[in-house]
Formats: C-alpha cells, sequence, structure tokens
C-alpha cells in the first residue's frame, strides 16, 4: 500500500460490493472513486456511500470527462472531481483538500464554471437512464455482444433490444432506430 508523509492507503476495492466491505472494516478519511465500477454506477456507490457516512468526503477520479459527470457527481455529494489525466500532484493536493472538508474543483473546471461554460442546470443524458439501461451502456461500452448481454442480466434478447432502444433515443435526442434490426 503507498503512502506519503501525510496519506496513507489503507484499503482497495475493485468493485462496489468489495469498497461496502471494506468501508465497514477500515477507518478511513477519504475514498477516491471511479465512475465505472464492474458491477454498481460511481453514482448510485456515492449515493449509498453519503446515506451511510454522509460526512465521508468522495472524490471521482474517472476517464470521463468534467463536462459530462463532474456536477452531478457533486450534486449527489462529491466533494471533488477528477480525471485521470491530471497530474500526480494534483490528486494528491485534492484528497488534501477534501480530507479538511472543502470540495475540490481543478482548474480546468473551476475556469469552465466561472465562465459559465458547464450547464450546471440541465439533466445529463446518463441521468436519465435507468439502472438496467446504465448497465446496459456499460456492456455495449465493452463490446458485449446482445446475447451474451441478455445472458449476463438475465434477460431475453427482445428486453435487451428495448433497452438499447430506449437508451438510444435518451442519449441520442432524434435518432429513431428499431433495435431488433440492429446486429451485435
Amino acid at each position: 500500500m503507498g503512502a506519503t508523509k501525510d496519506l496513507h492507503l489503507v484499503g482497495e476495492a475493485g468493485t462496489a460490493c468489495e469498497l461496502f466491505e471494506l468501508l465497514k472494516r477500515v477507518a478511513c478519511d477519504v475514498v477516491l472513486l471511479e465512475i465505472n465500477l464492474p458491477d454498481m454506477n460511481g453514482l448510485e456507490v456515492l449515493k449509498r456511500i453519503k446515506r451511510e457516512r454522509s460526512d465521508l468526503p468522495v472524490l471521482f477520479f474517472s476517464i470521463f470527462s468534467e463536462d459530462d459527470f463532474a456536477i452531478p457527481a457533486i450534486n449527489d455529494g462529491a466533494s471533488g472531481y477528477l480525471t485521470k489525466d491530471c497530474p500526480p500532484e494534483q490528486i494528491l493536493m485534492a484528497l488534501r483538500t477534501i480530507a479538511t472538508g472543502a470540495r475540490y474543483f481543478s482548474p480546468r473546471l473551476t475556469e469552465k464554471l466561472l465562465a459559465g461554460t458547464v450547464n450546471t442546470g440541465r439533466k445529463m443524458p446518463y441521468e436519465t437512464l435507468s439502472q438496467k439501461e446504465r448497465d446496459l451502456l456499460l456492456l455495449l461500452s465493452e463490446g458485449m455482444a446482445t446475447k451474451k448481454i441478455a445472458s449476463s442480466m438475465n434477460l431475453s434478447v427482445k428486453t435487451i433490444n428495448t433497452y438499447r432502444s430506449r437508451l438510444l433515443k435518451k442519449t441520442w435526442p432524434g435518432f429513431e432506430c428499431r433495435c431488433d434490426t440492429l446486429r451485435h
């Protein structure tokens, strides 16, 4: 486990389930959380953490753009949001900042917020998705075939195609398709 003079890594989890178990066993001052977890959406994980430990600061650290997820994450209780292309010093600064109870915004996000170029009032298309649609989106992004997705989600291929159609309509306004004709 890694450490600096003032920060010590006390645990790691690869899934939401592992994280919840870890939080029961190990005392920690902050959580560094990825949005894209294999078993649960990071925003849902954040909501659960905040229900169970509202005082625990959570810093999102993700490959996803700040434009898409920072505001929804912060609105759900995150103390900050960084993308994985940020320098290591910035991660340490953010962890130190949120450990004090303050929020941390990257210089890039701060500039966008001050310039008014991040729309904080509109719902992101992602926020309108049901949990099943989010799960489907994750599996599709991994390139999984429809039959395999249906099997892994314990649903029929027809139901997966229905979810796919809803997903496309919600995330791509104006897009019309018959998903039963899509081959994947």
